[in-house]
Order: structure tokens, then sequence, then C-alpha cells
């Protein structure tokens, strides 16, 4: 192969720009459910979000008191997982558009 064979030629477009875009953002929402224990939200919480006590605490309150926490934002794919994870653990958790604002 010679370096002509490796440039661009002008009949090809170039690749889709993949970034991500403001509005890719997704939101993993955790609601209120009747049936979880609070230590047990915590725990959820801690192993599966990575949080330290106090943060996980402020979340379980906050799904508490109010009926729901973010508990996470990002790429739509990562917050699928982190939703099936956390459904997988018996938490009620669903992802929204961060433009749902």
């Amino acid at each position: 192969m010679t370096a002509a064979d490796t440039r661009a030629r002008p009949d090809q477009t170039p690749a889709a720009d993949t970034r991500t875009q403001p509005g890719d953002r997704w939101r993993v929402v955790v609601l209120n459910d009747p049936v979880n224990l609070m230590s047990y939200v915590v725990m959820v919480f801690k192993k599966v979000l990575g949080f330290d006590e106090l943060k996980a605490r402020r979340h379980m309150l906050e799904v508490h008191e109010q009926g729901r926490s973010i508990v996470w934002s990002g790429v739509r794919e990562q917050a699928e997982a982190y939703a099936f994870t956390l459904q997988q653990w018996h938490l009620t958790a669903v992802i929204e558009s961060d433009e749902a604002r």
C-alpha cells in the first residue's frame, strides 16, 4: 500500500460526528416503593452506584420524602445499564431524557 492509497479520496464523505451532544444525556431515577427497607436501598446505592454512606443516605431520603431521586446522569447506554441493575436489585428505577426538566 502506498501513501497515496491511504489518503482520503474527495468523493468519500467524512464519518459522522459521534460525540455526545447535550441532548444525548439521560437520567437514572429511582422511585419510591412501599416494599424496600431504607437500609436496603442505601446498601444497593453503595454497591451498584459506588456511593459513599452519606451520599447513599441522602439519595435514599430523597426517594423516601420526595418520591424520587436522580441518582445518575450520562449517556443512554450506561443509564439503561444502571437502571437494569437497580431493577435486578428490586428497586423501581427508570430512565428519562435530561431534557425532561
